[in-house]
């Protein structure tokens, strides 16, 4: 009996390790290095970038992260803001220490997002310092956006471990949020589902591309989710793309288009060389008109008349991609006067609105990006 009953765990116990390992992400290495590094050196913004690039670091940064705004404010559950940290924001200052081959700071730098933002499969898109709150929800495109930083920092410097680390990532997050062309927007840990709705600026297509690779359906699985973002293009007479597409109703938004949002989608496709000519003429006349708005209707009516800097920030990535560095010098002319160059001002080198104590973290990131393209 004793026999029968060692041999009976024994069986159980194949059968739940061997359910295990079958929910682990399969790793699959890219061969080669990627193109995420590369540069068009059409900026020359040393003073602007060094302040920028100080008060960020001086003004924003924490042992945990960067702080979503300057200016402290109250808790928001429907939004982050004030001092709570984004790992938006983490992905992005990685970049930068990539890009400026800022390797010992990189490697602290990701170690503190993983301790702040890890969930293991993914990083949580958002923490309340002052509650110890980590969100149960990523964001897929900040996930993205840190893989992509992870890759640059190896391809620079041969680092095996960081380009495993990089793959092993991808590969979680594809389990959780990606299949048949869908990139679900998030991936709730608490809940263990996706979201059904996917924004199309989610669609990084060029980190896609080099992770989705590695297999006949890996490449296959790249080709429907170029085609899901292509397929929701508004149209000739106002050539942008909807903001979101849902899996269960098998339909395009037609929410207002938030412009940082869209524009990140024109970027995604001009990095791939799949930007429609006339969408970056249309991005061109606004930028010369100094008319790119907030937000627009999904017929191209203007919503909101307000700007930002970083969706000139964004503009100048795309010219910079194009090729069009007459066009990214102007959309760079226009990001920098957001920056406050009052000395006294306690956002002195940042990017935001003097009066109001306040500068994004969004803003600030994507200029100090811009500046590299």
């Amino acid at each position: 009996m004793k026999k029968k009953l060692t041999m009976i765990l024994l069986v159980l116990m194949i059968f739940i390790l061997a359910g295990c390992s079958s929910q682990e992400a399969k790793i699959s290495i890219p061969k080669g290095d990627s193109n995420f590094s590369k540069r068009s050196h059409y900026g020359n913004y040393i003073s602007n970038e060094k302040n920028l690039s100080h008060f960020i670091e001086n003004k924003m940064m924490t042992k945990k992260g960067i702080y979503t705004n300057y200016k402290k404010q109250s808790y928001k559950k429907s939004e982050a803001r004030g001092h709570e940290l984004l790992s938006e924001s983490s992905g992005m200052w990685l970049e930068y220490l990539a890009y400026t081959h800022q390797y010992k700071k990189f490697r602290e730098f990701y170690q503190a997002t993983k301790q702040t933002f890890d969930q293991k499969s993914q990083f949580s898109y958002r923490y309340t310092p002052t509650t110890n709150k980590k969100f149960s929800v990523n964001a897929t495109l900040d996930d993205l956006r840190i893989i992509r930083a992870l890759q640059m920092y190896a391809d620079q410097t041969g680092n095996k471990t960081i380009k495993k680390e990089a793959a092993r990532r991808f590969a979680s997050l594809q389990k959780n949020t990606m299949s048949k062309g869908k990139i679900a927007s998030f991936y709730d840990v608490k809940t263990r589902k996706s979201s059904d709705e996917g924004s199309l600026a989610y669609y990084d297509f060029s980190t896609l591309k080099y992770f989705e690779s590695t297999s006949e359906a890996n490449k296959k699985m790249y080709k429907q989710q170029l085609a899901v973002v292509q397929n929701g293009y508004l149209g000739d007479a106002f050539p942008l793309y909807a903001s979101s597409y849902n899996w269960s109703a098998k339909t395009y938004s037609n929410n207002d288009l938030n412009t940082s949002e869209a524009l990140e989608t024109l970027l995604h496709l001009a990095e791939i060389g799949k930007l429609k000519q006339v969408s970056l003429n249309w991005l061109e006349t606004q930028v010369n008109r100094n008319t790119l708005y907030n937000i627009y209707s999904v017929n191209g009516n203007i919503v909101s008349r307000s700007h930002s800097a970083g969706s000139y920030a964004l503009a100048a990535m795309i010219f910079a991609q194009e090729g069009k560095k007459e066009m990214y010098q102007k959309a760079m002319k226009l990001t920098w006067k957001y920056q406050v160059d009052n000395k006294k001002s306690d956002i002195y080198g940042g990017i935001g609105i003097e009066h109001q104590n306040e500068a994004y973290s969004y803003n600030n990131l994507t200029t100090l990006l811009a500046a590299k393209y």
